[in-house]
């Protein structure tokens, strides 16, 4: 019984790979990593994210100057034509991953009750 649970995964797995929405996001990942320029800022704004990221898991005070800076960043990649599009594709893919979550959580809803949002 187990193996078909994680079978059913694998067979998701694929179907993710095989979707528009993470086809796209490859190709315009593809695309952002092909110009150096665009990759540094990129690479630039991914930092900054996981940085703020650990410091908002592990608890840290997040300094006024940090996130003027997060913000300026954001700001920065957002104009960038091909980053924004990469940026508006993960998005996209994210929604169809967290859907996907949902539908695999139903059981343990209808067995526990939906969580208190």
């Amino acid at each position: 019984m187990m193996s078909n649970v994680y079978d059913a995964a694998y067979d998701m797995e694929k179907a993710i790979r095989n979707s528009s929405e993470f086809t796209d996001l490859k190709n315009l990942y593809d695309q952002v990593n092909a110009d150096p320029g665009a990759k540094g800022m990129f690479d630039n704004f991914r930092q900054l994210q996981m940085t703020l990221q650990q410091k908002q898991m592990t608890g840290q005070e997040i300094a006024p100057d940090e996130m003027e800076q997060a913000q300026k960043t954001v700001a920065l990649v957002q104009q960038h034509e091909t980053i924004a599009k990469l940026m508006e594709a993960e998005q996209r893919l994210s929604m169809v991953i967290a859907d996907l979550n949902r539908i695999i959580m139903k059981p343990l809803e209808d067995l526990y009750g939906a969580p208190e949002q």
